[in-house]
């Protein structure tokens, strides 16, 4: 029965903090601490907050629990309702209830984030505010194994190195927030599927509100939910059981990946720069079979992403000249020397390279790219669809000489196949690029508008300058 078993995951969970975080009587026999409820749980108003909350209700009395909703003003009448239901339902239990409502489009544009980033700053920091206000010692959310699969799967498409594979953790620190915050985040429901929760629901008539958004492809987590699950349930009708196995395997190994990460770092980390940055000595990182994530161990706490460590990784395994490169992250950079990475934070004021002006078809490097650039004879037997990592353009409407730059703010195109312009920022909204990810693209500037680009290169382009039925040559722009 899933009520009993959350009540053995709560135990469980309190085996895994520190016993000094549990000053307060046991909540699973009904008395609250002497500050107030002990659990703070997130309710939306949708089945699965829902279900949390009966069960919280259920298995720890109405005394040591309190309900938190965020509405985020996106669904208008509908984020209303799903309130409207919280609040009904908190007053029939006779539970403390905390209700904020955010204007989450106004946030992500003055942030430059995405809506579903704006709205989960919001939502945890909000949560840690309550949590020093009145003393909660834990937040509790509903992820279930559903979600957790469906972030393995995004994580794999992300490129987030094997941390990415071990799935959510069923307790980690409020993201989200600055400084101390007492109290935890866990999710109590990671071992329960969606179709559990469902039955648990529908049996006992817990009311909850469907959130139309869901059903929407439009975001990557619906998409992943729609259409790639049904695939793999035709491959295999339990493979979220799984791949949530799996990825307790994945977490083992990922303990025992960074004991080895850990003892062989001390080997190739050299010393501090003084400023909070390290020196890495190459032929030694090299000497190692796995120097590949063994670097990545050391540079991914310093912001680095799989876009910017695949080219420097390039580079390390070249015959290229190593002196002089330049990496960088949101926060750091990398300089290269002969036979040393110096790793330190961005200077004040730092930009990186921003312009490269080309003349001619060549082999160039821009932004810690290196591309080709070429002239070609376009015949009719050859294809317009590219594969990733290179870009044709009609020569008649893109003239040498070339020019190639970073991101500006205003920057857009019409993307290939559409009619409306769309601004460059919105692309890397949608793509969820971080500010390294930002800084390290590179814009095609167009013929005759500034502002109106050729291309965000090797991801958009604009149709003024796509191959037609009176295109003789194309310009070739493949990265290497």
């Amino acid at each position: 029965m899933i009520q009993k078993r959350f009540k053995y995951k709560i135990e469980e969970l309190k085996g895994l903090i520190n016993e000094d975080s549990w000053s307060a009587p046991s909540t699973l026999s009904g008395g609250a601490g002497p500050e107030g409820p002990t659990f703070l749980v997130a309710v939306s108003g949708g089945m699965d907050s829902m279900c949390l909350a009966e069960l919280f209700v259920s298995t720890c009395g109405c005394v040591d629990v309190a309900v938190a909703h965020c509405n985020f003003n996106l669904r208008g009448e509908e984020s209303d309702g799903d309130e409207a239901l919280v609040r009904d339902w908190a007053g029939q239990w006779n539970l403390r209830l905390h209700v904020n409502s955010f204007d989450t489009v106004s946030y992500a544009a003055r942030h430059n984030m995405s809506i579903e980033m704006a709205a989960r700053e919001l939502r945890y920091s909000w949560f840690a505010r309550l949590c020093l206000e009145h003393g909660y010692r834990y937040v509790a959310v509903a992820h279930h194994a559903d979600d957790n699969a469906e972030t393995l799967m995004l994580n794999m498409v992300r490129g987030t190195g094997l941390k990415g594979l071990t799935g959510m953790s069923p307790v980690s620190d409020l993201p989200c927030t600055e400084g101390h915050v007492p109290a935890k985040l866990i999710r109590p429901m990671l071992e329960f599927s969606r179709k559990q929760i469902e039955g648990f629901v529908l049996t006992r008539r817990i009311p909850y509100r469907n959130d139309s958004s869901n059903s929407s492809v439009e975001y990557r987590r619906n998409r992943i939910r729609h259409e790639v699950f049904p695939v793999l349930e035709k491959l295999n009708p339990s493979f979220v059981a799984t791949l949530n196995r799996e990825m307790t395997y994945l977490s083992d190994a990922s303990d025992i990946v960074d004991d080895w990460c850990r003892t062989a770092a001390e080997t190739v980390v050299t010393g501090s720069d003084g400023c909070g940055g390290l020196r890495i000595s190459v032929s030694r990182l090299l000497s190692y079979r796995q120097w590949r994530y063994l670097l990545y161990h050391i540079l991914e706490p310093y912001g680095f992403n799989s876009s910017v460590l695949s080219s420097l990784e390039n580079l390390l395994e070249s015959d290229r000249t190593m002196s002089g490169k330049r990496f960088v992250s949101e926060t750091h950079e990398v300089r290269t020397e002969r036979d040393v990475l110096v790793v330190s934070p961005l200077s004040e004021g730092f930009h990186a390279e921003e312009e490269l002006v080309v003349e001619e078809a060549g082999l160039y490097r821009f932004n810690d790219v290196t591309f080709a650039v070429e002239v070609c004879p376009w015949t009719a037997d050859m294809s317009p669809v590219q594969p990733d990592g290179v870009q044709i353009f009609d020569a008649s409407k893109l003239n040498f000489p070339l020019t190639f730059r970073t991101w500006k703010q205003g920057d857009w195109i019409v993307p290939l196949g559409m009619r409306g312009k769309r601004k460059i920022s919105d692309i890397f909204s949608d793509m969820k690029y971080d500010g390294a990810a930002k800084r390290s693209a590179i814009v095609l500037a167009g013929t005759h508008d500034d502002r109106r680009a050729a291309a965000l290169l090797w991801v958009r382009m604009d149709t003024e300058y796509k191959v037609d039925s009176r295109t003789r040559y194309v310009i070739r722009i493949s990265r290497r």
